[in-house]
């Protein structure tokens, strides 16, 4: 019997070779004398519009035919290796993909007319991942902004206003349960839920999550108790708030239930608000297509101006090095910006223009978050920015759960002053030398 994982080997043995042949196919020019490049597309939700937006280019000229590759990251990473990459890729900005950026594997975007129509304040975002000096390798192409979900009717028959204050927000919850409403549908079940809402949007709304990474991939190795910057200094008071809020104002049954049971719950009114980002929302519909439905920030502190969104760069736009067809893919590349197709782009997908002077989205759905994504008070969930090694979907979990957080925050600070150690942190200018060092339990 074949296990899972042989399966799942075969699987990408098999779509390694089918990209292979179709790389022998592409390579050079089509039976018309077209260039031909290939463009991987990694959002499959996005399919039907990327498929029009690829024919309507190659209608639009004679010189280049793109034929997309949907086969997804394994492949990619496989083709790389290979030295057959695809010629542009437009991918989730992530770390997988960000470790082509730290080899200085991608081609310099910045001469393109694509890269100075990009908001400024978007490049630190890419960078935290990551960079290869001298060059922009990445541009943005789709922001995906998260915060609160909440039901305007809910909060209108009880005569609540959105909350900016973390006291507001407390007399919100207060009022609701006093009203006999859930205030929050949770969905411990699956951890993720709980990193991407709670553990992200409690931190991004206490600190500044930029400054924070920055200055904790300064001390490399040196990360623990005595350091100037930690997970168990830093983080300590937003996972106290956030506990606070997981023990108190949430459904009872949160432990058993998962992200499909929570869409289906707060479709039905089970709830005012629930921690997810807007690829919830067409979950929510399918259940209550009428639902009214709107989106604020979590506020963490008494001052409404720390308030921002959780963002992460849903797609970036990369021209690998390695493609022999950089003149073309550039070609495509500026096709894809063009700023009325960028915009119905991220109109389609709920999604924000990284373009200066954008028009914002026109959904109501989302509208709570453009004064915020507009004044660039936004912030990278902290469960993603670092590496998958360090397993915090797990540890903010195992906290909602009733795990220490001082003893788990600890734990934090030895993964990353393990994972310093032995490596160079692709963010840091220079390797750590110190030795981690290592709190008492």
């Amino acid at each position: 019997m074949v296990s899972g994982r042989s399966r799942r080997v075969w699987r990408i043995v098999a779509a390694a070779a089918s990209v292979a042949l179709a790389g022998t196919f592409l390579a050079g020019c089509s039976s018309d004398g077209r260039e031909t490049i290939r463009f991987t597309f990694s959002k499959r939700e996005a399919l039907d519009f990327m498929n029009k937006t690829v024919a309507d280019y190659n209608a639009s000229q004679d010189k280049v035919t793109v034929v997309m590759d949907t086969s997804g990251v394994d492949v990619v990473s496989a083709s790389f290796v290979r030295g057959n990459p695809p010629d542009i890729m437009l991918a989730n900005y992530n770390f997988e993909v960000a470790r082509f950026v730290q080899r200085c594997a991608l081609s310099d975007l910045s001469g393109t007319d694509a890269a100075g129509t990009i908001r400024d304040d978007l490049e630190p975002l890419l960078a935290q991942y990551g960079t290869c000096e001298g060059r922009t390798s990445a541009l943005p192409y789709s922001v995906m902004a998260a915060s609160v979900i909440y039901n305007p009717q809910i909060f209108a028959d009880n005569g609540l206003e959105v909350p900016t204050t973390w006291d507001e927000l407390i007399a919100v919850c207060d009022a609701l349960q006093a009203a006999g409403i859930t205030p929050f549908y949770a969905t411990f079940k699956d951890d993720w839920t709980i990193a991407q809402g709670w553990y992200d949007y409690s931190i991004g709304g206490s600190i500044d999550v930029l400054d924070f990474f920055t200055r904790l991939n300064a001390e490399g190795a040196d990360v623990g108790p005595d350091s100037e910057v930690s997970f168990q200094k830093d983080f300590a008071a937003p996972m106290d708030k956030m506990l606070q809020l997981t023990s108190t104002y949430v459904n009872s049954d949160a432990e058993s239930r998962g992200y499909g049971d929570g869409n289906l719950a707060f479709g039905r009114g089970e709830a005012a608000m629930y921690l997810q980002g807007p690829w919830a929302f067409s979950e929510i519909a399918k259940t209550a297509p009428d639902l009214e439905l709107g989106t604020f920030p979590l506020p963490m502190t008494d001052d409404p101006d720390d308030n921002a969104v959780r963002v992460n760069m849903d797609l970036a736009a990369m021209i690998p090095e390695g493609s022999h067809h950089k003149e073309a893919a550039r070609d495509f590349l500026e096709y894809l910006y063009e700023p009325d197709r960028i915009q119905a782009y991220n109109e389609s997908q709920l999604g924000f223009s990284p373009l200066k002077d954008a028009e914002p989205p026109t959904d109501p759905r989302v509208a709570g978050m453009i004064p915020y994504y507009d004044a660039g008070k936004v912030y990278q969930g902290p469960s993603v920015l670092v590496p998958k090694t360090i397993p915090v979907s797990n540890y903010a979990q195992a906290m909602v759960f009733g795990a220490n957080p001082a003893s788990t925050l600890r734990t934090m600070d030895q993964d990353w002053a393990r994972l310093a150690f032995r490596q160079p942190n692709p963010q840091a200018s220079s390797q750590p030398t110190s030795q981690p060092k290592e709190s008492s339990q």
